[in-house]
C-alpha cells in the first residue's frame, strides 16, 4: 500500500506486539523534532485528558470519527473501544513517520490512516465512502500553524460535520477555542491541569448539542 492510501489492518482495536516494542514515546519525540510546528507537545496526552475529551461524545450516533494529528495513536485505542461495531475511525496526519507507525501497530478493521492535510478532510471522508463525519478530534497545535491554515481547517471541519456533529480540541493556548466559537453554534470548555503541560479542552457542536446517552 502506498503512503497516501488508507490502512485497513486487523480486527480488535488493540496494539499488536510491534507497537509494544517500537516505543511510541520515541516515535512521538522524533516526529516532534522533524515537524515541531505540527505537534502540540513533546509527549503524548495523559489518560485523564483522553477521558475528559471523549466523555461528551455521542457514541451511539457516531459512525465516522475523524482525528487530526493522531501522532502515535494515543487517543486511537480509546476511540475504538467506544466506537460502535459498524463505525469507522479516520486518522489524518501530515507526518509519514506517524502514519507508518499507526498502520503497523493498530489492529482493527474499523481503523483507517491517511497521509494528508486536515484541510482536505472532505476529500478523505468521501474516499472512505461517507458524506459527513459525526465527530472530529484535533490535536493539531492551532496557534502555531502557518497563517490562514487554522482558519481553513476549522471551516472545512464545520462543513464536513453533520448537523449535531461535534468538533473537539485540546490545546495549550486559546486559539482553537476562539476559532470554535466563531464557527460553531454551541461551545463548551474545560481545563485539565493533571496533564504535562495542562490543556484547555473545547467542544463545539454544529447546531444544537445532542443529548449524550448515559
Amino acid at each position: 500500500m502506498s503512503s497516501s492510501g488508507y490502512a485497513r489492518p486487523g480486527s480488535n482495536g488493540r496494539r499488536n506486539k510491534a507497537g509494544r516494542f517500537l516505543g511510541p514515546i520515541i516515535v512521538f519525540f522524533r516526529g516532534f523534532l522533524e515537524h515541531p510546528r505540527m505537534v502540540g507537545s513533546v509527549i503524548p496526552s495523559s489518560h485523564i485528558t483522553i477521558e475528559a475529551m471523549l466523555e461528551r461524545v455521542d457514541w451511539q450516533n457516531c459512525r465516522l470519527f475523524v482525528e487530526y494529528g493522531p501522532g502515535v495513536g494515543t487517543f486511537c485505542p480509546h476511540i475504538l473501544d467506544r466506537l460502535p461495531a459498524d463505525g469507522k475511525l479516520l486518522a489524518i496526519d501530515t507526518n509519514p513517520r506517524f502514519i507508518d507507525y499507526l498502520r503497523s501497530t493498530i489492529d482493527d478493521e474499523r481503523f483507517h490512516a491517511v497521509l494528508g492535510s486536515a484541510a482536505d478532510v472532505q476529500e478523505h471522508v468521501e474516499r472512505l465512502g461517507f458524506d459527513r463525519a459525526d465527530c472530529v478530534l484535533s490535536g493539531l497545535p492551532i496557534s502555531t500553524l502557518p497563517d490562514g491554515e487554522a482558519e481553513k481547517i476549522v471551516a472545512a471541519t464545520h462543513e464536513v460535520l453533520r448537523e449535531g456533529g461535534s468538533f473537539l480540541t485540546y490545546q495549550l493556548r486559546p486559539a482553537a477555542r476562539t476559532l470554535t466559537r466563531q464557527n460553531f453554534a454551541h461551545v463548551e470548555t474545560d481545563f485539565v491541569l493533571r496533564n504535562i503541560p495542562p490543556y484547555l479542552l473545547t467542544w463545539g457542536w454544529k447546531k444544537a448539542k445532542p443529548a449524550v446517552a448515559g
